[in-house]
């Protein structure tokens, strides 16, 4: 449906553009905001440099890994240190508040329009910022959330109180082997709802938030929608970025917007419609609010 090669829209000034998106928000009667990476990035949870020593030192240190997403694949010996490790990571990606507001500023944006979150993210920041549980689909998973390893059933499981069990309890890179989380029915042991492999858990929640989204879509038809694409890269692009891509083409009154560092980009298809700004995410979004 479009051109193999997306082209970057770097015509205008920052500021041009930060005014043609406020006036697309103020216009538009829904917004779809579409998240990824970056978005998280751009509010301070970053997995590598200082956050990364900062909690992570004992196991670089003993490792050689040098960033948190290897630190998660390292074949630890035990299961002990695979959840200590795992433990103290979600602890400070899901359950610890975010080191810059930008998720606030995103909903302080929005929160008076009709709205739907759509996020490849699985840190749970749109809730903790306070949006609409009924109006957000993490479609990867959750930090928040075990599942069998198996798995034996559709079923996912709050791990609050495992985790920070697990993070008072480690010693030495370990946790007490009384703390390892099995499957109630299976007894098998419990791994993350993170969608890595056909493995992923789609439970009854995640059924119904994609229902939701579908509904959102379907119902505002050929509204002036704002496709607002946050911090969303290429690895998984047939979730967020193509979709938007089409049914903004699909829809001569939507406005797709692409705000990143580096790949700010739309097909020519939808030049026309689209308002791309390669910049951080945070600081646009403080100077939408000011305007």
């Amino acid at each position: 449906m479009f051109s193999r090669m997306p082209i970057t829209k770097s015509t205008g000034s920052c500021s041009d553009n930060i005014r043609r998106l406020r006036e697309a928000l103020d216009a538009a009667d829904a917004v779809v905001v579409g998240a990824g990476a970056g978005l998280s990035a751009s509010a301070g949870f970053t997995y590598s440099g200082d956050r990364f020593r900062r909690y992570f030192a004992d196991f670089e240190k003993k490792y050689g890994f040098r960033d948190m997403y290897s630190g998660g694949f390292y074949p630890y010996d035990t299961l002990e240190e695979h959840w200590a490790y795992w433990s103290r990571y979600i602890f400070i990606n899901r359950y610890m508040d975010a080191p810059r507001p930008v998720y606030d500023n995103l909903l302080a944006l929005i929160k008076d329009k009709d709205y739907f979150a759509i996020t490849t993210n699985v840190d749970h920041c749109f809730q903790k910022a306070g949006f609409d549980k009924k109006r957000l689909f993490y479609t990867q998973g959750d930090y928040g959330l075990f599942q069998c390893s198996r798995p034996c059933c559709q079923e996912t499981f709050d791990n609050e109180s495992m985790i920070r069990q697990m993070m008072e309890r480690q010693k030495d890179m370990r946790i007490p082997s009384e703390l390892l989380p099995v499957c109630p029915h299976c007894g098998r042991p419990m791994t993350m709802n993170l969608r890595s492999d056909d493995k992923f858990v789609e439970d009854e929640g995640w059924h119904r938030a994609a229902e939701r989204y579908e509904n959102f879509l379907r119902t505002r038809g050929q509204q002036r929608i704002l496709f607002l694409e946050l911090g969303v890269g290429y690895n998984t692009p047939v979730i967020i970025k193509y979709p938007f891509w089409r049914m903004t083409a699909q829809n001569k009154a939507a406005v797709y917007v692409c705000i990143n560092y580096g790949e700010a980009v739309c097909p020519k298809e939808i030049e026309r419609q689209a308002i791309c700004i390669d910049g951080d995410i945070g600081k646009i979004l403080e100077n939408l609010n000011e305007i």
